[in-house]
């Protein structure tokens, strides 16, 4: 099956997770997905293909004959979109040999993907892009990846005579709210490193992730009927808004931050006059650093809460993810495999860091060292999401140089 036809039918899948909900998957719909992957793997040969109850889709391409003993590697994607924006109906639109124009998507005109807005377009003249229609999120994150994988799975089938060692293919639910390696039986899995398809400009590899904790702010005010509230009344929902309003403004926000630097970020506000809930975010790529990021908070909530004495303020802060550079670089092999399959297949080699986070950033401190190759996403999270079908095809070549390659750099 061409890889565009894979992807297609895999974007029109609503597969959003859901950070309110407490199950795992934390949304079935995400297990449509799953069977159908399942399903094309057992078509490809891979018969201990299966998707389990926690939405897991687990296959393995065994070695052929005499590459047994060649290091075991992991090739992972994520199946569920963001719930920054809605997977729903989604209706992929193909463009054939974009060359270089606006871009107005016909179910919402505002939505206009430009050039000059998107740095990867003017890299995609002559390609075939695809984006949604202007009302949903497209799906490229991560579909894209699971297309690539998936073409990549059918190649070496097709081609017994590619060398390769075993492969395990892992897909994931929830990777968009932070869960997505939760439930993972890394004994199951039974693989020596890993690569997540999960990135995005063609020839990028990522082997640097922010390191992440979540803090939760809970706030109980002193509530007071409002006519009679004078000397009384502490609301929290003021309370909240003050300490929003103190938080940093020209640092350590996304909004004023790039590269290297670390952010404070509120993503949600519960409140009532009695009580109030803020949930925030800190990344840095220097774990130490996440430890400076929670005592500013404190600072903060102290100089609120001086001005609402009979009230109580409290921070809890929890660890998310961390950095896994700080696990790659005992295992420079990993990294230096894809960085040769990645220029055997005639791209320019592109290191890069995320700002934010992959399943491989738990994996590797699972055990798992597991960097991050591109797949063609670009504008993820978003109505201007879009993908390249070239770069997701390279993605796919990169995939077999890897197994390819794997076979001939073993471990001294």
């Amino acid at each position: 099956m061409p890889l565009l036809d894979r992807f297609l039918r895999y974007v029109q899948i609503d597969t959003q997770s859901d950070p309110g909900s407490p199950t795992q998957p934390s949304t079935e719909k995400q297990k449509d997905l799953g069977r159908l992957l399942a399903r094309e793997l057992r078509e490809l040969g891979l018969t201990d293909a299966e998707l389990d109850r926690h939405g897991y889709v687990y296959a393995t391409l065994p070695a052929p004959p005499g590459q047994e003993a060649v290091p075991t590697i992991c090739f992972c994607s994520h199946m569920d979109t963001s719930p920054d924006a809605s997977g729903a109906g989604v209706k992929p639109i193909v463009h054939d040999n974009y060359q270089g124009q606006d871009l107005v998507l016909p179910d919402n005109p505002k939505v206009v993907l430009r050039a000059d807005d998107f740095d990867g377009l003017r890299q995609n003249i002559g390609h075939t892009i695809v984006t949604a229609s202007g009302t949903t999120l497209l799906g490229a994150d991560n579909k894209s990846g699971l297309a690539a994988i998936m073409t990549a799975v059918e190649y070496l089938t097709e081609h017994p005579e590619v060398p390769h060692g075993r492969l395990r293919i892992l897909f994931t639910p929830d990777e968009e709210i932070g869960r997505g390696v939760n439930a993972v039986d890394m004994q199951k899995l039974d693989a020596d490193f890993g690569y997540t398809i999960d990135g995005e400009t063609r020839g990028s590899i990522e082997d640097e992730t922010f390191s992440a904790d979540a803090a939760v702010i809970n706030i109980a005010g002193v509530s007071s009927h409002p006519g009679f509230a004078k000397g009384k009344l502490e609301n929290a929902v003021k309370i909240a808004a003050d300490i929003l309003a103190a938080l940093p403004k020209d640092r350590l926000s996304p909004e004023t931050t790039t590269d290297r630097e670390g952010f404070i970020h509120p993503v949600g506000v519960t409140a009532k006059a009695e009580s109030a809930r803020i949930d925030l975010i800190l990344r840095d790529f220097e774990t130490g650093k996440l430890a400076d990021h929670a005592e500013v908070l404190r600072e903060v909530i102290d100089e609120v809460g001086r001005n609402y004495p009979n009230s109580f303020i409290s921070l809890e802060v929890t660890e998310q993810y961390r950095n896994m550079k700080e696990v790659l670089d005992l295992h420079p092999r990993v990294t230096a495999l894809a960085e040769r399959a990645i220029t055997s297949v005639g791209l320019e080699l592109r290191r890069a860091h995320i700002r934010g986070g992959t399943d491989g950033s738990r994996l590797s401190f699972m055990g798992l060292p597991c960097p991050n190759i591109f797949a063609g996403e670009h504008a993820f999270h978003s109505h201007y999401e879009w993908a390249s079908v070239y770069e997701m095809e390279k993605a796919a070549e990169v995939i077999v140089a890897i197994s390819r390659l794997n076979t001939e750099m073993l471990p001294a």
